[in-house]
């Protein structure tokens, strides 16, 4: 576990973008191509501010993400496939290959498509965001860690739905769809590398959960404790419960 933390915001997504661009640059001359896991949410502004204008062979990149609300269209403000194409894929100017969770039509086929895409071979570069209550992906409490599928429908949380309402995404609760299509935990964990870019005070409850509790669903962030290659940052409001500064 590597752990950074930074007073500033935008210095924190800049460190954590430069990170995340030397992996994948490192993968990419030793396989000749990196396969890069991206998470979604307002928590992730900063970091893909700068990661947009580094200089990685984006065309030798093959993009996946975490999650997609069941039956919601693109074209919603809240659609992650909208926020990634809008955010990173065409600020780089493409990738070698995009590939999205898609909540509408045939959920079930396309998660299969997306499955076995996905199982080609591993991923070089997991970027995975911590919720408020906790949550990896859309994994909410109690998550299931047992699952050996890579992508699964779930029900959102009450908690998780107020942090989407709060992040500007919906007008209501009620908005917010009920269902979600989510990478399982046991697909996050097989990330060659996972980095975490975690800022902002309302994280700062999860954050200070995910080092004092032991492993445990019921705040799921902690199993990543346990991962080889975890990278961790922080903002000063985020490790206000961990940190004194």
């Amino acid at each position: 576990m590597h752990i950074h933390v930074f007073r500033e915001t935008s210095d924190m997504g800049r460190d954590a973008a430069l990170f995340i661009a030397a992996k994948l640059t490192d993968a990419i001359r030793e396989r000749g191509e990196a396969r890069l896991l991206l998470s979604t949410g307002s928590s992730q502004f900063e970091m893909f501010s700068h990661l947009v204008t580094l200089p990685v062979e984006w065309k030798k990149v093959v993009m996946f993400h975490l999650d997609e609300y069941v039956a919601l269209p693109e074209s919603h403000i809240a659609s992650f496939r909208k926020y990634l194409k809008e955010r990173f894929v065409e600020k780089v100017g493409g990738v070698k290959e995009a590939n999205f969770v898609n909540g509408e039509g045939d959920v079930r086929a396309n998660i299969a498509a997306l499955t076995a895409k996905l199982r080609e071979a591993p991923i070089d570069v997991g970027v995975i965001g911590i919720g408020e209550n906790g949550h990896i992906a859309f994994n909410d409490p109690p998550a299931d860690f047992d699952t050996q599928e890579s992508y699964i429908i779930v029900n959102l949380d009450d908690r998780c739905k107020k942090q989407q309402v709060g992040e500007g995404w919906f007008a209501t609760v009620d908005d917010v769809p009920k269902q979600a299509i989510s990478m399982t935990v046991s697909q996050i964990m097989k990330s060659r590398v996972i980095v975490s870019v975690v800022p902002h005070s309302v994280k700062a409850e999860a954050v200070a959960n995910t080092f004092r509790l032991p492993t445990t669903n019921r705040v799921p962030a902690t199993i990543m404790k346990s991962h080889p290659d975890w990278n961790l940052w922080l903002d000063a409001d985020s490790a206000a419960e961990i940190l004194t500064f």
